[in-house]
């Protein structure tokens, strides 16, 4: 831990993270800005980490790296928070304590929301200090900065003047505690949720409706039942005139949505079990049933029952068949008997009742069954994609699912027997405050037009330009930008930057992070100016190049504007995941909309979820650990090479305390192997530039080892592969290392003094990016100049890797394997080993089967004759036989030396098998004739 504060406080006392807009190569990435209204976790530390493991890596390659920071304090979770703190909300009192440590004195100050985020922002940029973050901080900022709205005002102006902007009324995710529609970033839980509209669907029941949410108005003509949660409350509401009944638990979010909706009393699930409700389509009466799995705060709290093609439904049914307990209760026995799945889409591949079939793949044993929403999404996609509603349905047989859903939805609508309404797509959705979020119908608001075809358009060649990693998710990006409907860019409250032409509106916090990248380019220079000289000129002259007369002198505007041209266009965005259906493609949405396309971003980088012992990480639920207490427990460079080597950045990692106490004793083992190595080669300091040219074939091998990893691990990190650049770099060459050390057996001349100096020079560097404090005190131990944080990253040697050398020690130790083997079948303990090389004419035949590529039994050996290769034709044809099938496997490594190489390798041979090894290149003492055995690359052997 000392050593860790040793070096940051070198790297800042030097400044060598401070990127200044020289040199040619330049980098530059960045990593979404963080909400600062919580503590850090692991998650967010696997989320700063990846970025700065690549900045290190680039930074060492010689290129002019910029890596910031910032903080994103925009919009209305903190008012939220600050509210519930100062009412004495037992939960957030209790998460801010508990889960985010936050003390009691302190806490008691959190009833300012800007104090909240003054609290985190000071605690993040500690502890992103204390991961070792190579950030350059003077570009910090906060989205309050009177500077930085006035970049925010330009930016939203410049939409409004392309048409990109309208007013009017849409479904927004909104917070009741807050008052206020939410974004992505104002969530705790429910990131990513999608708002689905539903069709309403009326049945008739006495004088009022049970109304149903469905995606699948299609289906109606499947109904068998209906299901009812007798454990919730249901209540009677009137909705333009009519009598619906809901349950209570979804009355809020509808209310939002349906006006002046009134709640007349309530009702008595299990009073309406057994009753029949009649169907608005067919006229058919159908029974109310109980099911316990109906989710009150879905739709309506009302399910309608189609069990040939719902799952869920058909496994339901079965399991109350099976209830005698209930059916008694509630007198259900003959109203079960008769019911059976009505099928209403007709699929290739399946029968009469999908459901049923999909419900055997996949093993469904009842309700409970996780796997059981699995197999509902597969069948609703398959019949979306492929199914046709079937003969037997009047008016729409034959038609397409997707295309009679539509139809048949609004015929009923125009007929008063359907409605709709809006609800996402999983539950729960729980804004940083703690409330539960609700779809509210928001009026008189003011939307980004992302549904614009031309800029949809513009967006993909946007997308098209640019590399993604992984490629993979490209297509959800395409999804994204095609699928984007309008968006609800301003809040009546919060924290931000007002819309400038209608100020009682504050710009939310998703929208004033589109091209917040180009404002690190040119935030020092902002820092040091007033506010209102940032107008919309000075803007359009730094960012568009566009002339004109400004509030400032030419020359700084002139620096200003290079500095941001010398760094922009970004280099890499890196963002998780559930970010691309907003974030990530608003980014390119706005970099389109206002850049010329020579500024476009480059690339983007997307991550994967956190998971905690292999449950997901959620801070509501106080499944989390904070980064801090990691720090504290293991140390940042334990914590870093955990997280860089557990998973690739776009799969899941999993914070596993075993696993990361496992890291910990690895990182161990690389400090103490330096100093063993630093013992052995002595005092002369470690060197960048000297390569040792070694003689021994071991020497070779192990340079091509090292070589090989430097490569391997070099391509890794270029494509933001940690976890491969890792195995290379540490796992697998630790490997080759212990194999090295076993293979010259402490035995250390001249030349394996040089080969482990360069490979402690090599392997330190390979792990600066990961455990940049570890390697910097290794670095200076052992005599590295300068930083090793600017020593240059290793360059592979070429030379040195041969699949000829990789191939020949392969033959060493596979001589070993088969000398061992057999020993142990004849239960013998020899005295003395012979091995016996492959012949000249063997080698002759191989090469001449390579060169023709695919060779043939009779091509390869009338070519081996008319050459004269080898007497015995019969000896011949069995050599021939024996290598033809692995001719086409594998790449020809090229003649080796078995007879010097086995040779070279003879003293550590014999303390492996415990036996005096003679090495034969003609066979002149061969007493049971083993010695036509051998084929190159595999002697024969023979003990006595």
């Amino acid at each position: 831990m000392d050593i860790e504060r040793k070096w940051q406080k070198r790297w800042e006392k030097a400044g060598i993270f401070q990127a200044n807009p020289e040199g040619d190569e330049k980098l530059f990435l960045t990593v979404a800005y963080p909400y600062p209204s919580g503590a850090m976790h692991i998650g967010h530390g696997r989320t700063y980490t990846v970025p700065d493991v690549y900045a290190r890596f680039k930074r060492m390659q010689g290129y002019n790296v910029l890596f910031p920071m910032a903080w994103h304090v925009t919009g209305a979770p903190v008012i939220g928070i600050a509210r519930r703190i100062q009412r004495k909300d037992p939960w957030t009192w209790e998460i801010y304590q508990k889960v985010h440590k936050v003390p009691q004195g302190e806490l008691e100050k959190f009833t300012d929301p800007e104090y909240i985020v003054e609290h985190f922002s000071k605690e993040y940029k500690r502890i992103m200090k204390a991961m070792g973050y190579s950030i350059d901080w003077r570009r910090e900022f906060k989205t309050t900065d009177p500077q930085y709205q006035k970049f925010i005002e330009w930016q939203i102006k410049k939409l409004k003047k392309k048409g990109l902007i309208r007013k009017g009324e849409h479904p927004v995710k909104y917070c009741p505690e807050c008052e206020n529609p939410v974004g992505d970033h104002d969530l705790l839980e429910g990131e990513g949720v999608a708002i689905n509209q539903l069709t309403i669907l009326k049945f008739k029941l006495e004088d009022s409706y049970l109304v149903a949410a469905t995606f699948r108005p299609e289906t109606i003509f499947g109904v068998t039942n209906f299901w009812l949660n007798p454990k919730e409350k249901y209540i009677k509401v009137k909705v333009d005139g009519e009598k619906w009944i809901i349950s209570e638990k979804s009355y809020e979010n509808l209310s939002q949505q349906k006006k002046d909706m009134e709640i007349l009393e309530e009702v008595n699930p299990e009073e309406l079990v057994g009753s029949n409700v009649e169907n608005p389509m067919t006229g058919e009466k159908h029974p109310i049933l109980p099911a316990y799995f109906v989710d009150p705060e879905y739709g309506t709290g009302v399910v309608f029952s189609v069990p040939a093609h719902a799952p869920a439904d058909y496994i339901a049914l079965q399991d109350l068949k099976k209830d005698k307990k209930l059916q008694e209760k509630y007198k259900l026995e003959d109203i079960l008997k008769g019911m059976k799945p009505v099928n209403v889409i007709t699929i290739e591949g399946y029968g009469e009742c999908p459901a049923c079939e999909t419900i055997e793949k996949f093993k469904i044993k009842n309700q409970k069954d996780p796997r059981l929403d699995d197999a509902t999404n597969e069948l609703y996609k398959i019949e979306h994609a492929k199914g046709k509603m079937s003969q037997h349905i009047p008016g729409y047989h034959g038609k397409p699912v997707a295309e009679a859903r539509e139809e048949i939805a609004e015929q009923l609508k125009s007929e008063g027997k359907a409605d709709e309404i809006f609800d996402f797509a999983e539950h729960p959705v729980i804004c940083r405050c703690g409330g539960h979020c609700i779809v509210k119908i928001m009026e008189n608001q003011w939307f980004i037009k992302y549904s614009d075809k031309e800029w949809k358009n513009l967006t993909l060649e946007c997308l098209n330009s640019l590399r993604i990693i992984p490629g993979e998710v490209k297509a959800n990006f395409e999804y994204y930008i095609e699928w984007l409907d309008d968006w609800a860019c301003a809040r009546r409250i919060g924290l931000g930057t007002h819309l400038p032409w209608d100020p009682e509106w504050i710009i939310e916090p998703l929208s004033d992070s589109t091209i917040y990248m180009s404002y690190y380019t040119i935030s020092p220079h902002l820092k040091r100016l007033p506010a209102d000289v940032l107008d919309d000129e000075f803007f359009d002259k730094i960012f568009l190049g566009q002339e004109n007369k400004l509030k400032i002198d030419e020359k700084t505007a002139n620096k200003i504007s290079k500095e941001f041209n010398y760094w922009y266009p970004l280099d890499w965005r890196l963002s998780a995941k559930d970010l691309i259906g907003n974030h990530l493609t608003f980014h390119l949405f706005h970099h389109s909309a206002i850049f010329p396309p020579s500024k476009w971003p480059r690339g983007i980088v997307v991550f994967g979820m956190g998971l905690l012992e292999g449950k997901k990480m959620s801070s509501s639920k106080g499944n989390v650990v904070l980064l801090s207490d990691a720090i504290e427990a293991h140390g940042a460079d334990v914590v870093r090479l955990f997280l860089m080597s557990s998973a690739e950045p776009w799969q899941d990692f999993d914070w596993r305390e075993k696993e990361v106490i496992g890291t910990k004793r690895r990182l161990e083992w690389f400090r103490e192997f330096g100093e063993k190595i630093s013992d052995i080669i002595g005092s002369r300091g470690l060197s960048v530039s000297e390569t040792p040219q070694p003689s021994s074939f071991i020497g070779k091998w192990m340079m091509a080892r090292i070589n090989l990893r430097i490569r391997e691990a070099t391509k890794a990190l270029e494509g933001f592969q940690t976890r491969r650049a890792l195995q290379e770099a540490f796992f697998l060459l630790r490997k080759d290392v212990d194999h090295y050390m076993k293979r010259i057996k402490g035995h250390v001349d001249e030349e394996a003094e040089d080969v482990l100096r360069y490979l402690l020079s090599v392997w330190i560097r390979l792990m600066a990016p990961f455990i940049p404090h570890t390697a910097e005190e290794m670095w200076e131990k052992y005599g590295g100049e300068g930083f090793v944080s600017e020593a240059p990253w290793p360059r592979p040697h070429e030379e040195f890797i041969s699949l000829e050398v990789q191939r020949a020690e392969e033959m060493v130790q596979e001589t070993i394997k088969d000398i061992m083997e057999i020993k142990k079948i004849l239960n013998l303990t020899p005295k003395r080993v012979h091995v016996y090389v492959a012949p000249d004419w063997k080698w002759k035949v191989l090469e001449m089967a390579y060169e023709m590529g695919k060779p043939d039994m009779g091509a390869l050996m009338g070519q081996a004759i008319s050459e004269g290769i080898h007497d015995d034709k019969r000896e011949l044809a069995d050599f021939i036989k024996r290598i033809l099938k692995d001719i086409v496997r594998e790449e020809h490594p090229g003649r080796i030396d078995e007879y010097k190489i086995l040779s070279d390798a003879r003293e550590y041979m014999e303390e492996e098998v415990n036996a005096e090894i003679i090495i034969h290149e003609d066979a002149e003492y061969d007493p049971e004739g083993k010695a036509k055995n051998a084929i190159p690359y595999k002697p024969a052997i023979y003990l006595e």
